[in-house]
């Protein structure tokens, strides 16, 4: 399935936040801590200081997002009735093309399909924590380029 990749535009803001909140609680299986204004915020405000953010669109539509620099990944969500599709490949591409050639990024050990996704696409546990907010345990993940 091919989406269209976009840098974030502020009129999809409410969208990315809605698919963001219910595709993080079915992953995790726990209510988003912070409310929607609060979540607003932090999309509009915080991560663009540091990350870039892109979405994923089709037909018009908000199915994924991912924020990331040029070493690390910070977020990567997609719609839930859209995992599994190669959106979440692509969005992931981009910020690797984008990279400094390695990239971190820390997702739940609850979410076992995200450890899966990660780890098909050349991610490898570097370590394990509890630096969350959801205190729930985390594993540190590092993918590096080949050097061709």
């Amino acid at each position: 399935m091919r989406a269209d990749i976009i840098p974030f535009a502020p009129q999809y803001a409410e969208e990315t936040v809605a698919m963001w909140r219910e595709s993080k609680e079915q992953a995790i299986g726990q209510k988003e801590k912070h409310n929607v204004e609060s979540h607003l915020y932090f999309l509009t405000q915080i991560l663009p200081k540091e990350f870039q953010i892109d979405l994923a669109l089709l037909d018009g539509k908000v199915v994924g997002m991912s924020a990331y620099n040029e070493t690390e990944i910070s977020q990567l969500y997609i719609h839930v009735k859209y995992q599994g599709c190669g959106i979440g490949g692509m969005l992931l591409d981009k910020a690797k093309a984008k990279s400094s050639g390695r990239l971190t990024l820390y997702t739940f050990e609850v979410n076992r399909q995200a450890q899966k996704f990660y780890e098909k696409n050349g991610f490898v546990a570097i370590g394990r924590g509890y630096e969350n907010e959801e205190n729930l345990p985390d594993i540190r993940y590092e993918w590096r380029k080949k050097l061709e």
